[in-house]
């Protein structure tokens, strides 16, 4: 395993970590027994690092590590985000009565005494521009209910107004194949404040790891069959805001350049993870073998760069239309 500086809490972090999304909700039907053998399977491979949050089957998947934690000695960090039980999800619930009753919530559901990292869960826009929030989250430090505070977020310009805070020490933002606008400005201002970077949704809901077709179908409580267009939350978490159909004809002429010897999903991470801003990958996993999948490619080798500007390529004529002026 690599491992990377994260910000400036002194952590060194594995580049591939794990997200602990699909093991709680919104991915269909998931077994707890598998997924308790995939975080003890990344685990045993290196990962120290999960990040969860507490709406993730209301809690469920923050449960699934509270007893990872309980059955390991290995020392590991759980970063876990609060904002999104807030309903109706506005800027002016993040009070400090209701953070700290989430932050209470979550350090239950963990069975701890502090919360290693905690992540604002892509708040409205409005909470970019509220010190107030992030002076909540100062004192919630001090008073040793959280050890660190990050963001979790959609667009851009909410990352970039979110490391104006000095205590900011990552943020966790949508950055793959599908998704290249944050390298343009916010990884080097990022970088320059030694803010962390976490690249979520690397595999794009799935799409990235070439297994999808015409033919696949989803569960009715799988994000990926009722959120096509935004109908629960920002359509840019599913399938990165990109058509179906448009992102499987992207996938076909992505396939060609798959070196031999790794797959599509490999290839999808190995390209996350040559950019140097990035701190860490999160893709999900729900049994070991995806999770072996995912660790394996940081011994894989870099892709070459005429296999880099082809991406490039790629995205520039297919993509970057419909995805770059939106987030």
């Amino acid at each position: 395993m690599e491992y990377r500086t994260f910000g400036k809490t002194g952590w060194k972090v594995s580049a591939i970590s794990f997200g602990a999304w699909a093991i709680g909700s919104a991915w269909g039907t998931v077994d707890d027994k598998d997924s308790l053998d995939a975080l003890h399977r990344a685990l045993n491979l290196g990962v120290n690092f999960f990040d969860t949050a507490d709406v993730y089957g209301d809690g469920r998947s923050e449960r699934l590590l509270a007893q990872l934690k309980h059955e390991r000695k290995e020392q590991f960090y759980i970063a876990t985000k609060a904002g999104r039980r807030l309903d109706p999800h506005t800027a002016e619930g993040y009070n400090k009565k209701n953070l700290t009753a989430f932050i209470d919530r979550s350090l239950r559901n963990l069975n701890a005494e502090s919360i290693d990292l905690i992540q604002l869960h892509c708040p409205p826009m409005e909470v970019y521009y509220m010190p107030e929030v992030f002076g909540i989250l100062d004192e919630l430090v001090r008073r040793g209910k959280i050890h660190f505070y990050g963001v979790s977020v959609e667009k851009v310009e909410e990352a970039l107004k979110a490391i104006e805070y000095p205590n900011v020490q990552s943020v966790q933002i949508i950055y793959n194949i599908f998704r290249q606008r944050p390298a343009e400005l916010f990884f080097a201002e990022a970088r320059k404040r030694h803010v962390g970077i976490l690249a979520r949704l690397p595999l794009s809901s799935g799409m990235l790891t070439g297994k999808l077709s015409t033919k696949s179908t989803f569960e009715q409580d799988d994000h990926r069959f009722f959120n096509r267009h935004g109908e629960a939350f920002d359509r840019g978490e599913t399938f990165s805001g990109v058509d179906y159909d448009l992102a499987l004809d992207v996938v076909e002429q992505l396939r060609p350049l798959v070196p031999a010897g790794m797959t599509m999903a490999q290839f999808a991470l190995k390209w996350i993870l040559m950019n140097p801003a990035i701190t860490c990958a999160i893709p999900g996993a729900k049994n070991p073998k995806q999770v072996e999948e995912n660790i394996t490619t940081v011994d894989l080798p870099a892709l070459p760069e005429f296999v880099l500007q082809k991406i490039k390529e790629i995205y520039d004529e297919s993509v970057r239309q419909h995805v770059h002026h939106y987030w």
